[in-house]
């Protein structure tokens, strides 16, 4: 440990939760998920520091380590966070790791995991500057729903659910979004309307708790931005299984990682998305969870 460094770890947000003038609920999670690894943190010891990643005036050398937390501006700023990445990363130790953030922001990691045996939605992926009509594409498939989105992406955003008799009308936005960045399209499944969304918590490898989101009626949108819903979630032992063998093939092991799985059209567990970067972690379901995280951001450090 650098004895010079005045902290063991800062937590990262993004500028609009450091010392937020108006408060609404969905603030007030933020500052309370935050604060709840803060504290279970310093329970663990450690000497940590709160600010946001785009503070031009924190020294970065003055912490061993930066946790991403509530850095949820990132994918709307994306080519001004990728330099700044590049820059701290040669300043100070970076939680999860940089190879896992750089490798965890492209949703390209879906075809990785898919290859190590882990099970995912049929995707397909269209890259940056591609010539071709979305309905061009869309027909080589057979599949009669799709889901369209960005690869670099994140609470929903530019995703459509459509059918091929009506990809005319994503057009327009499609090819405006495919000149500047890739896009991806994935069969839609029917049960992320029925059976929801389960997003499993796992903390040094090992699962520490799940929710269960669920769409409001009509929509396939899980996010509470949306009007979801969150509830505890009890997995089996095959879940469990399922998830910690898919965050096993994560090289390397995350300290912490946020793991959507939702039932495919043939009623099997497949994986939505792998968060690594700044997944909500829903510390505030699950008294214990902070304590779980903290000690595993501690095994990482020593």
């Amino acid at each position: 440990m650098n004895k010079n460094s005045l902290y063991d770890v800062t937590v990262l947000t993004d500028r609009r939760y450091l010392n937020p003038t108006e408060i609404d609920i969905y603030t007030q999670n933020v500052l309370n998920e935050d604060y709840a690894l803060l504290d279970a943190m310093k329970a663990e010891g450690l000497k940590v520091h709160r600010t946001n990643w785009d503070n031009d005036d924190f020294d970065w050398t003055s912490t061993n380590h930066i946790i991403f937390r509530t850095t949820w501006d990132y994918f709307d700023r994306f080519p001004e966070f990728s330099i700044w990445l590049e820059k701290v990363s040669k300043l100070t130790k970076l939680i999860n790791p940089k190879e896992l953030i750089y490798w965890n922001i492209d949703k390209h990691y879906l075809i990785d995991l898919d290859k190590k045996g882990v099970r995912i939605p049929n995707t397909y992926f269209i890259e940056k500057g591609d010539k071709r009509s979305l309905s061009e594409i869309c027909g080589k498939k057979n599949w009669t729903e799709f889901i369209l989105k960005p690869v670099i992406s994140g609470a929903a955003r530019h995703t459509y659910k459509f059918k091929l008799e009506a990809a005319s009308k994503h057009e327009a936005i499609f090819k405006e979004l495919i000149a500047s960045e890739g896009m991806m399209i994935q069969e839609f499944q029917d049960q992320i309307m029925t059976k929801g969304e389960v997003a499993f918590m796992v903390f040094g490898g090992k699962y520490s708790h799940a929710v269960l989101k669920q769409a409001k009626q009509g929509d396939f949108r899980v996010q509470d931005d949306f009007g979801g819903t969150i509830s505890n979630y009890t997995p089996s032992e095959d879940e469990i299984k399922f998830i910690e063998h898919a965050v096993s093939k994560c090289i390397p092991v995350p300290v912490y990682a946020r793991i959507d799985v939702i039932w495919n059209n043939e009623n099997e567990l497949c994986i939505g998305e792998i968060e690594l970067i700044e997944p909500e972690l829903w510390f505030r379901m699950n008294k214990s969870a902070a304590q779980s995280c903290a000690r595993a951001v501690l095994n990482h450090i020593n």
